[in-house]
């Protein structure tokens, strides 16, 4: 470890610069006096409703990266079939479509960087990212829970805060994020799940927005998904996990307006030359209908059972890996 000169990040200034990008919620509020019994981070403007259905009488608007208490999960009205679920919130009512769950957790740092770094996980509802140009440090995306990045360098400021140095692999730039927003991903937790059966294939089905895992052609492993939307459909027939990694930015722009630009997506399985893959999700809470610009978009920790689970294995060193003789998959 060393210590940051200007050169290597940033001249120490108010506490705006070091703070975190985020304020957790105080617990209970007007609308709840009971403890709360999770967080939610807003990823696009929600209504907050006195009920749970959109029927209900509007009461609050929480703005996009607002941290929410959650209090209660509940059944709502019917207007969404393919997700039903309303979160109780301070303010009201919210639905869960647009809400991602998280936690806040801090981590220990580690000094002990490897040869080649490591994978790591944010744990915290968002961070900030630094770039760091000449020494002058600036915004450059926020980083969001259950995303992942690979760490190259641990180093202090003058405040003897650790940063991680982390790759942008898009863009080929790095950015400094605070080491105790980030947990090492151990080898362990990377480990082949049923590395011993020979024959594994996965289905996924568009109309129902479903995935299934299949070992020996006994069902192990079912998941919700959101498949291209209209426009940007997944493509249909019989492919391969060809190519895997645990961390992807993730851009493009149609000119429209409607691009997107997602640092850190988490446990990409790639199936088709166009880049279409089973992925992890921190934008949206939305699964069941589709919504996505072709890839199959799942939870983070479904997408992270889909990336153990199939052919090829990424061993944990590794930040890509390449087989086109990977798992079976079937779309239709």
């Amino acid at each position: 470890m060393r210590t940051f000169t200007r050169r290597d990040f940033l001249k120490v200034g108010g506490t705006a610069v070091l703070g975190l990008a985020f304020r957790l919620p105080p617990a209970g509020d007007h609308f709840s006096s009971q403890a709360p019994k999770g967080l939610g981070r807003v990823t696009r403007a929600l209504q907050a409703y006195d009920q749970p259905s959109f029927s209900g009488q509007k009461i609050h608007v929480y703005g996009v990266d607002t941290i929410l208490n959650i209090y209660e999960e509940k059944i709502g009205d019917a207007e969404t079939s393919h997700n039903a679920i309303w979160f109780r919130a301070d303010e009201g009512w919210v639905h869960s479509s647009f809400v991602q769950p998280v936690r806040d957790e801090l981590n220990t740092p580690t000094l002990d960087i490897p040869k080649g770094g490591f994978l790591a996980e944010v744990t915290v509802p968002l961070t900030q990212a630094w770039h760091n140009d000449n020494g002058h440090a600036h915004r450059a995306y926020r980083f969001y829970y259950s995303s992942t990045y690979w760490v190259d360098r641990a180093v202090t400021d003058k405040k003897e805060r650790v940063w991680y140095r982390v790759f942008d692999d898009r863009y080929q730039v790095y950015y400094f994020v605070l080491a105790e927003h980030l947990r090492r991903v151990s080898a362990e937790e990377l480990m082949p799940l049923s590395p011993e059966a020979l024959d594994k294939r996965i289905e996924v089905d568009l109309a129902q927005q479903k995935l299934s895992a299949y070992e020996n052609g006994s069902e192990v492993f079912t998941a919700r998904l959101s498949s291209g939307r209209a426009g940007s459909e997944t493509p249909t027939g019989q492919w391969r996990v060809e190519r895997k990694r645990p961390s992807r930015h993730m851009a493009a722009s149609d000119g429209g307006g409607n691009g997107f630009d997602l640092p850190g997506v988490p446990w990409v399985a790639y199936i088709h030359w166009s880049g279409v893959a089973f992925h992890g999700t921190y934008w949206h809470n939305d699964f069941g209908r589709p919504r996505s610009r072709g890839c199959i978009n799942l939870t983070p920790a479904d997408a992270k059972w889909i990336y153990r689970w199939s052919l090829p294995v990424v061993p944990p060193d590794k930040v890509y890996v390449q087989d086109r003789n990977g798992t079976a998959v079937e779309v239709f």
